[in-house]
């Protein structure tokens, strides 16, 4: 099974942009303590208040710590520290501190900045997009969803822009290079801005494959994504292998937020903590940090797309997590609803599960009331194989440097390279693009984006029988699979099945 990026989100630092990230920083040098002689580690240190004072940033500094970079506006800094204790030292020195959580071991470069953001700037009305490329006829997610249908009426807006919070895009690929908005892409690997193509030059391929089925280009080779005509930013949070630690996360949204980008897709969760505990200070301050970003983004436009995950987990009644931390050694804890997948359970995300061919959840994906909001294609290589899908799976965009990691590849007659992959993480970008589409037609607060694409979903009971899941328990408590609710919302589909034909009016 293709992981969604436990890179635990599953999942070099230079130039940076205007705007929120603009101004020139300085670096702070620590003074006060001797020199630390421990590994340097990153710390998330939230605030009380939304703001981080000159005497905040002055007090880690006394403690031994150098700021990364400054999120005033959510009151929230990263900050690099090789001294033993710094959290506590630091939260023992400031009384504003709320909390500063370890997260991994990054150097880079200081910086810090606190600009507005741009307003978002008028859409222009979207074209149509008619017909399929090459490999259409191995698209058969795109014609579960009404992909081709919706985008003979409306492809999309290039004054659109969905960012894809993954690892980075390939923006050589043929099929995504019409699309791709250099200006917009960034790095925010170890918890600052930079946007140097090679920096969110796509290192692993998922992202590369998340890319194509938002927007790969309706050119006549490959394939065609959701909304072909939209613009794509890479916004690499995940490093290479796959992790998605919580300073790239927040630097990501708050982004995206400045930025003036109407979308983001999230095919990943935040690590190292599958669950992120509330209850526990550590994680409470992560928590915290990640969903004040989020809301950021939100308030200036951003709907915000998640996957669910690939454990078979009832995210609504979770009751152990035994892949935690994953960057390290997981060690089983028990858990209960104090504990949050980020980013897909914080308020106001669309919480994606993922089907096969047959039009049912996948064997593989999380799921619960109130945290799934919609099912879309995200392949199922056991239950749902069948003529259309032989292999289960989603074919997409992946990087021809990397293609030998893939096991299931295409090569298009033009050379261009595609893999097929199976996840949350396929079906996630299916509902970013149809989010594109509808903002693409005129819609544009996040809250009326998410209600159009949950108000159009097709309907989807619970399977008859759950038993046909009694191979694939939830991989953390080992709990059968169930289903919960009726065809108008149940714990499986969520409101039921993208369609995105519907979703645009057509």
């Amino acid at each position: 099974m293709q992981k969604f990026f436990r890179i635990a989100a599953p999942i070099g630092v230079a130039a940076l942009a205007a705007s929120l990230f603009a101004a020139p920083a300085q670096a702070l040098v620590p003074s006060g303590p001797a020199a630390g002689t421990g590994t340097a580690q990153t710390y998330l240190v939230l605030y009380k208040g939304n703001s981080v004072s000159g005497a905040s940033l002055a007090a880690v500094r006394n403690a031994g710590g150098t700021v990364v970079q400054s999120y005033p506006q959510i009151g929230v800094a990263v900050v690099s520290s090789d001294h033993a204790g710094f959290g506590a030292a630091l939260q023992s020195a400031d009384a504003s501190v709320q909390g500063a959580a370890s997260t991994a071991s990054f150097g880079v470069a200081a910086k810090e900045d606190a600009t507005a953001g741009p307003a978002v700037a008028p859409v222009a009305p979207g074209a149509p997009a008619p017909g399929n490329d090459t490999l259409g006829a191995l698209q058969w997610d795109m014609d579960q969803i009404q992909a081709p249908a919706a985008r003979a009426v409306n492809g999309g807006s290039p004054s659109v822009v969905v960012g894809d919070i993954d690892t980075g895009l390939d923006y050589t690929h043929p099929d995504l290079a019409p699309n791709v908005d250099f200006a917009k892409s960034v790095s925010c690997v170890g918890g600052a801005p930079d946007q140097s193509p090679a920096a969110w030059m796509d290192d692993n391929g998922h992202g590369t494959h998340t890319a194509g089925t938002i927007a790969a280009a309706k050119n006549g080779i490959g394939m065609v994504g959701v909304a072909p005509n939209v613009k794509i930013a890479g916004i690499k949070a995940g490093n290479a292998d796959g992790l998605f630690y919580p300073e790239a996360v927040v630097c990501a949204f708050m982004w995206a937020g400045s930025q003036g980008i109407q979308v983001t897709n999230n095919s990943y969760f935040a690590d190292p903590w599958l669950f992120n505990c509330k209850n526990d200070p550590v994680q409470r301050s992560i928590w915290e940090a990640e969903r004040r970003a989020i809301r950021f983004a939100q308030q200036n436009g951003t709907t915000v797309v998640a996957a669910q995950d690939n454990q078979a987990d009832d995210l609504a009644h979770p009751t152990q997590d035994a892949t935690s931390p994953d960057d390290t050694t997981p060690a089983v804890r028990d858990i209960t609803n104090a504990c949050a997948v980020v980013p897909t359970e914080v308020p106001g995300v669309i919480g994606v599960t993922a089907s096969g061919n047959k039009g049912f959840k996948s064997f593989f994906s999380n799921y619960g009331s109130g945290t799934a909001d919609v099912m879309a294609p995200g392949g199922d290589s056991v239950l749902q194989v069948t003529a259309a899908a032989p292999n289960g799976r989603v074919l997409s965009t992946y990087p021809a440097a990397l293609i030998s990691h893939c096991l299931r590849k295409v090569v298009d007659p033009s050379g261009a390279t595609y893999c097929y992959l199976q996840g949350t993480s396929m079906a996630a970008p299916h509902v970013a693009g149809v989010a594109a589409l509808v903002v693409s037609s005129g819609v544009s607060s996040p809250g009326a984006v998410a209600a159009r694409i949950t108000g159009t979903a097709d309907p989807v009971a619970c399977p008859p029988d759950t038993g046909i899941y009694s191979f694939f328990p939830a991989l953390d408590n080992g709990a059968p699979q169930v289903c919960k609710g009726g065809a108008g919302y149940n714990s499986f589909s969520g409101h039921g099945a993208l369609n995105a034909l519907r979703a645009i009016g057509g």
